[in-house]
């Protein structure tokens, strides 16, 4: 294994100086800017969220590095284009987790975590005034999955009593959009049938936050389900010298209930 030794006295002042060397001796790393990392960024903390999911440690370790370097990578071109670096980045940061831990840092206490929760939410309000939002949806990312996004839409604007008093009335929403795209499919009015499935999609989402179900992590495990029975259909053609395409809808169908049973 390559001695890294010579870059600095601590893992992280060695990460920095490498980043140092690569900005100033690397063509393509020297080039890049906030925007062209940016994608890399979002990948990166995707790739570190689905080695969590699968359990895979040493993964988790690779990219919880991976992803590292991309806080390091921007904090460099920061350092050179906006005024700080990443020692100010993590003063700030722990500026800021000191503040919304009063509970650890200024007394302890014996509230509950939904308590400490909601103190947490208060804070961070207070954060947002701060900064001048004129609204309690300002600061919700934009960058964000708007699967995901909405989510945070709904629950920032349940904190002011904005939301369905009961699960009833946002099942009848649901059922009331679905129908709404039904109509708008039969007129072929392809600009609505897009609006109606987007408020259809909105309603669902807002059903599993109110059963406090994290609507990205319901798909992602749907989505995982179904690519494992859609494969062992395609195995089973292989299998039979078949080519998938060529089946009927029933014979995929047997496979694929067939599949539910594994």
């Amino acid at each position: 294994m390559t001695d890294i030794r010579f870059l600095g006295a601590t893992p992280i002042e060695r990460l920095k100086a490498l980043m140092d060397r690569l900005r100033t001796d690397c063509p393509w790393d020297a080039e890049q800017s906030f925007e062209t990392i940016a994608p890399y960024t979002i990948e990166e903390a995707y790739e570190v969220s689905e080695a969590i999911d699968r359990k895979d440690m040493v993964s988790l370790r690779e990219e919880l590095g991976d992803l590292l370097f991309q806080v390091i990578f921007q904090t460099k071109i920061a350092s050179e284009v906006a005024g700080f670096d990443f020692d100010d980045v993590c003063d700030d940061l722990t500026r800021k987790m000191v503040v919304r831990h009063p509970h650890v840092f200024e007394f302890k206490d014996n509230r509950s975590a939904k308590e400490q929760t909601v103190s947490w939410e208060e804070t961070k309000a207070a954060e947002r005034d701060a900064k001048g939002h004129t609204s309690l949806l300002d600061d919700v990312p934009l960058a964000l999955p708007e699967l995901m996004r909405a989510a945070k839409l709904q629950k920032r604007a349940a904190r002011v009593g904005f939301d369905w008093p009961n699960l009833e009335g946002v099942i009848d929403k649901i059922v009331e959009e679905a129908q709404e795209v039904t109509e708008a499919a039969e007129l072929k009015d392809q600009d609505a049938i897009e609006g109606e499935i987007g408020d259809l999609l909105f309603a669902v989402t807002n059903l599993a936050r109110k059963l406090d179900v994290d609507p990205e992590l319901a798909l992602r495990r749907t989505n995982s389900k179904f690519t494992t029975r859609f494969k062992f259909i395609e195995s089973d053609a292989k299998a039979n010298s078949r080519d998938v395409k060529d089946m009927t809808l029933d014979e995929m169908e047997a496979l694929w209930q067939a599949a539910k049973k594994l």
